[in-house]
């Protein structure tokens, strides 16, 4: 095993919109800086395959308030309504940024920039052509000078006296440690899953959530499910509006937002947004579900794609100020990693995710190089590094043991089945969570791995489990339905009881879970009818 150390004075872990957007500012404030991404930036994650890119602008006759109002209602109010609009208020000069670095938007049959609309109110999103701005991002990224380190899993973060002071990873093609020490570290390593078919986030195996939760920052969203779903014939088959210089785009383009049927021919009612109707029809009995294409036939829809992610920007590292830190100096997230509640408990608009991702990108970029510029240079003490070393390496080391692949199965067997984190149940929820602990205790620390691609797959394992005990208990905890949590044992939100945040915490080796109540000048007007502040019913109410 060869040790190789790299040293910047900024840290980025994840190479998609969040990470390269953090790259480019750090750099932009005269810091040296390293990106390092599990697959090759510019082609894993999400944001290869995103097209939808909110944007605000007043200029272009856009009303914060009314964009505001279209959040918190949508979003249940549980939005954290300080990044809700600071996304809102970045977004044009990020979208600037990409348009100065070669990034290309569809236009309309005038030529102008097409917006589609939100049917929940006036949200608008622009449209880029998936693939190429995340091309465009990484050769951005090395225009910057900064450093781009492939095919790298970062495992866990490097701490001495309280500080992040780099992180260390491991290659896909040997044994071999990289040590990566730096002044400040910023994750951007995405959302997390349980690497479902169907939905582009195989790779996204709660990695930075993991480390930051080992390392002692607060976890918050997980109990907000992402519902999207997908063709049962073409699962990872995702449509988007047209592209860039195709045919121009008219009013009603955009993202399919198709007519689904149940078996007995009713149209499925529903939000207009990303939400839980397909899981509460399946559960009465009505599936299988059908789409219809842009040529009228019906294809077979199922739920569960993305099993294991929460709702955008929900999920993720609890943020300490609005410059995106964390509560451990030294360490910043972003993106998918960062969980500012932007939209609440359902993803209430189309192109939030990208353009929030820009936005906290770019903000932690700029903070993490500014607390660079600062700090002194990383000290790693090396005891704590050869105990990481020996955790990391720990699968290869054994001669036996249980196969990643393997409990990777099981894992999904437990959690991915629609009755355990879609419809929830305190029964089932908590015969899941034995489980799932049985995995953590006894199954995890025998983990075997006999080559490099094995250990990333072990290791990734090891951060599933723990996001899927996360999952459970945050779901326990939070004894109501709001947006995409569903209780079927408790069918009503509870107001004021759950205007709140569930966050989670390892404290002495166990994960703690604590509430956090939104501030209380956001809550709904309480003298108004339950009815009209939460128009869509739940099953049961």
């Amino acid at each position: 095993m060869v040790e190789r150390i790299i040293e910047a004075d900024v840290l980025v872990i994840g190479g998609g919109m969040a990470g390269c957007f953090a790259a480019i500012k750090a750099r932009e404030q005269g810091v040296s800086v390293t990106l390092v991404d599990k697959g090759y930036a510019g082609k894993s994650g999400q944001t290869p395959f995103a097209g939808g890119y909110m944007v605000f602008n007043p200029e272009w006759g856009d009303d914060l308030a009314a964009w505001m109002s279209q959040v918190n209602t949508t979003g249940e109010y549980v939005n954290n309504r300080v990044w809700t609009e600071l996304a809102f208020k970045d977004s044009y000069s990020r979208y600037q940024d990409l348009v100065s670095w070669g990034v290309e938007f569809a236009k309309d049959e005038n030529g102008e920039l097409f917006r589609s609309a939100s049917s929940l109110g006036p949200c608008r999103a622009l449209h880029t052509e998936a693939m190429k701005h995340s091309e465009i991002l990484r050769k951005q990224v090395l225009k910057s000078d900064a450093r781009i380190l492939d095919r790298i899993m970062v495992t866990d973060l490097l701490q001495q006296e309280g500080r992040v002071v780099g992180a260390i990873g491991i290659p896909m093609e040997s044994h071999d440690l990289y040590i990566l020490k730096s002044k400040a570290t910023v994750i951007c390593a995405g959302a997390a899953g349980f690497k479902p078919a169907g939905w582009p986030i195989s790779a996204l195996t709660a990695d930075g959530d993991a480390m930051a939760y080992r390392a002692g920052c607060e976890i918050i969203g997980k109990e907000f499910v992402d519902p999207h779903a997908t063709s049962a014939e073409n699962p990872a088959f995702l449509m988007y509006p047209g592209k860039p210089g195709s045919a121009p785009l008219k009013k009603g383009d955009g993202p399919p937002m198709r007519k689904v049927v149940n078996a007995e021919g009713d149209e499925v009612p529903g939000i207009g947004t990303l939400f839980l109707e397909l899981e509460f029809e399946a559960h009465a009995g009505r599936a299988p579900l059908y789409s219809e294409t842009p040529d009228g036939k019906q294809v077979i829809r199922i739920g569960g794609a993305a099993s294991g992610m929460s709702v955008h920007k929900a999920e993720g590292i609890w943020p300490a100020d609005a410059d995106c830190a964390t509560v451990i100096p030294g360490l910043y997230a972003a993106g998918d990693s960062l969980g500012t509640m932007q939209m609440g408990s359902v993803y209430g608009a189309i192109g939030c995710a990208l353009s929030g991702s820009s936005v906290t990108g770019a903000r932690a970029g700029v903070a993490a190089a500014r607390y660079a510029a600062q700090a002194e240079n990383p000290a790693v003490d090396e005891k704590e590094l050869n105990r990481l070393k020996k955790v990391t390496h720990a699968p290869v080391e054994r001669k036996g043991g249980f196969s990643p692949r393997w409990l990777t199965q099981v894992l999904q067997n437990t959690v991915i089945p629609y009755y355990i984190l879609y419809v929830k149940k305190e029964e089932r929820m908590r015969a899941a969570l034995t489980v799932v602990e049985f995995l953590r205790d006894h199954l995890v620390p025998k983990l075997f791995a006999r080559d490099p691609h094995e250990l990333r797959l072990a290791l990734e394992a090891k951060n599933m489990v723990l996001n899927a005990e996360m999952r459970l208990r945050a779901s326990l905890f939070r004894t109501e339905s709001r947006g995409c949590h569903y209780r079927e044992d408790y069918p009503r939100r509870d107001d004021p009881g759950w205007l709140a945040w569930v966050l989670l915490k390892e404290e002495q080796g166990q994960m703690r879970v604590l509430k956090k109540p939104v501030p209380q000048e956001w809550w709904p007007d309480l003298s108004q009818p339950y009815e009209e502040r939460y128009p869509f019913r739940m099953p049961g109410e």
